[in-house]
């Protein structure tokens, strides 16, 4: 399966998320490559856009191999990657550290993105939480793990496109999964798409701007 773009991507989960349609759904994104996709699906849904701010922990020279994740919220979450933290003996120290980082850059996105907007409510309603695809997984089970203490009726895991055993650790995160394609060999998530390019920070606002509830139209004045 190859996707045009992350547009794409959110229109074809949205035909597969309709029937959510009624059960009062909050579409809940991880910015930046989460948010188009997260949008189409809002849209077709008639359903609230709102951010889950997590920030991958990156390996030492190796940035973008997740060795943990960090989300923000009440109390900050971190959730590791065992398996990897093992496999390069790094410790506990390093991620601490690197957490205090990246809740740093949680921080400055939220200013930016959200500019004082208050969360968008989620217990007992449906949370579908998305992004633009799962490789090691540490991000995303961080992010469940924070919208799950927010005490949604039912946690809806959507995403175009992941490994198989990734996905199924996954399962146990959330109540359902919706996923278009989950290749026995995966690579990279860009290679699933002709368009990957990375999103500016003025993307993502203008996207969150314009999937914003329209304040009510005033009634019209009354005669005389």
């Amino acid at each position: 399966m190859i996707l045009a773009d992350r547009q794409d991507a959110g229109r074809r989960l949205a035909r597969e998320l309709r029937r959510f349609r009624d059960s009062d759904p909050v579409v809940l994104a991880l910015p930046r490559g989460g948010v188009p996709v997260g949008f189409e699906i809002a849209q077709a849904l008639g359903a609230p856009l709102d951010l889950v701010l997590v920030r991958k922990i990156g390996a030492p020279f190796q940035p973008e191999l997740a060795v943990a994740a960090v989300v923000d919220g009440e109390t900050p979450e971190t959730v590791e990657n065992e398996d990897v933290m093992a496999e390069l003996s790094l410790t506990e120290d390093y991620v601490r550290e690197e957490a205090a980082r990246q809740l740093l850059e949680i921080e400055r996105r939220r200013k930016l993105y959200l500019e004082g907007r208050q969360p968008v409510p989620v217990e007992g309603r449906t949370a579908i939480v998305v992004d633009d695809g799962i490789a090691t997984g540490a991000t995303m089970r961080a992010a469940l793990r924070a919208v799950r203490r927010r005490k949604p009726a039912r946690l809806v895991l959507a995403v175009p496109v992941a490994p198989p055993d990734t996905l199924e650790e996954l399962r146990r995160e959330v109540d359902e999964v919706v996923c278009l394609a989950t290749p026995a060999f995966f690579g990279a998530i860009g290679a699933f798409y002709e368009d990957f390019r990375q999103l500016e920070d003025d993307e993502v606002r203008e996207l969150l701007a314009r999937a914003a509830p329209r304040a009510a139209a005033p009634p019209p004045p009354g005669p005389g």
